[in-house]
């Protein structure tokens, strides 16, 4: 913690005028993507916001209906959507980020999504499309969590793993305050968008940490998982 104090983050890399990281992780480019529909095509949602934010509570059974993609289109976007990329590696995003560093990366446990086969899928949130993570062993993935159960009965689990570089570049050390506080603001928007369609939310924070980043091939040190949130009807 007294690492991260403001006074012991200067002189970072975006003060050294060095080059930033990437908005986003490179990915495959040969391999298929998952086109999910587009932001501007997805059903507005009519709500009372107070009456949402009266309502919205944590779900953790879930019925064994599946998600249509259009509805995990529209929770991906309420959560992680880009709406426009800036020069020095930031962007403009549907949730706040410490200096639009926005260096959270969405991976998806994917059991009931119509037309998606189950399995780990990644999240590029610049192309607002899904790609599917080969190798992926979900075994592995499930011991992780104390709530096994609750993983296994949902119908998309949402993990959102830290890019640090990405942070780093502009808040040195204090960085892995900023990350955690995003992770914050990204669940409590996928809380309250699921509420408006009428999708369960439960955010998961009790898991093994390195069994977890293990088992999505992060090293736990430059990339790790920092929260979590099962979803279903």
């Amino acid at each position: 913690m007294i690492a991260s104090r403001n006074v012991n983050c200067t002189n970072t890399k975006r003060d050294q005028k060095l080059s930033p990281p990437p908005v986003e992780l490179p990915y495959d480019t040969a391999a298929e993507l998952v086109q999910l529909p587009e932001p501007d095509l997805l059903l507005d949602q009519q709500v009372n916001f107070l009456e949402l934010v009266e309502l919205r509570t944590t779900v953790r059974q879930y019925h064994e209906t599946p998600l249509t993609l259009a509805e995990l289109s529209y929770l991906l976007w309420c959560t992680q959507g880009v709406k426009m990329t800036m020069p020095g590696g930031t962007s403009i995003r549907t949730v706040p980020s410490a200096g639009a560093r926005h260096a959270l990366e969405t991976y998806l446990y994917i059991q009931k999504v119509e037309g998606l086969q189950p399995g780990l899928y990644r999240f590029l949130a610049v192309e607002h499309a899904l790609q599917m993570v080969k190798g992926f062993e979900a075994e592995k993935l499930l011991t992780a969590f104390k709530a096994r159960k609750m993983v296994e009965g949902s119908a998309v689990t949402f993990i959102w793993a830290a890019v640090l570089e990405r942070m780093a570049y502009a808040f040195g050390p204090r960085a892995y305050r900023y990350l955690h506080i995003d992770a914050g603001h990204v669940c409590q928007n996928l809380y309250l968008a699921a509420q408006t369609i009428r999708v369960g939310v439960c955010a998961v924070g009790a898991f093994d940490d390195a069994a977890l980043n293990e088992a999505l091939a992060f090293d736990g040190e430059n990339q790790f998982v920092v929260y979590a949130a099962t979803t279903g009807k």
